[in-house]
């Protein structure tokens, strides 16, 4: 895959914010919503994160063990792409649905599960957030493309 297509690997979702998500077999987003069925939907500028598998891998290999899919409380698992790289305003066409990156990582808060457990978290360096531009549905095996 070039360096603008990458590949969704997991997609997932939680009831209750402050969770980990669990995967699904697919979500839908919506304009000024996100996912459908995600605690962290709604009208604001985080509505779909995305994590690297490769960040998260970094992080694996000092546990010493394989976390699930949504570990690290992503939406969207994907690889092939350099996400924290990808500047504000970046659109990327997730699935079929159009995403903008509106912030590249976050504060993690101090009872983060994954923090607790291996005393760090690639979230707050690595993932990026993103708000729906168009409805779509998005799948494990989907493209993720950068759009010029």
């Amino acid at each position: 895959m070039s360096r603008s297509v990458g590949r969704i690997l997991a997609v997932c979702i939680s009831e209750k914010k402050g969770q980990q998500k669990h995967p699904v077999d697919e979500i839908r987003l919506l304009p000024e919503h996100g996912i459908v069925g995600d605690a962290h939907a709604g009208n604001w500028h985080r509505q779909v994160s995305l994590l690297a598998r490769e960040s998260a891998a970094r992080l694996e290999e000092k546990l010493g063990y394989p976390l699930a899919p949504g570990a690290f409380a992503e939406n969207i698992l994907c690889e092939g792409l350099v996400l924290p790289a990808l500047p504000v305003g970046t659109r990327l066409q997730v699935g079929s649905a159009l995403c903008e990156v509106t912030q590249i990582g976050k504060e993690c808060h101090a009872d983060c599960a994954i923090r607790r457990q291996a005393g760090d978290c690639v979230m707050p360096r690595e993932g990026i957030f993103a708000v729906v531009l168009t409805e779509g549905v998005a799948r494990p095996g989907d493209e993720i493309r950068v759009l010029p």
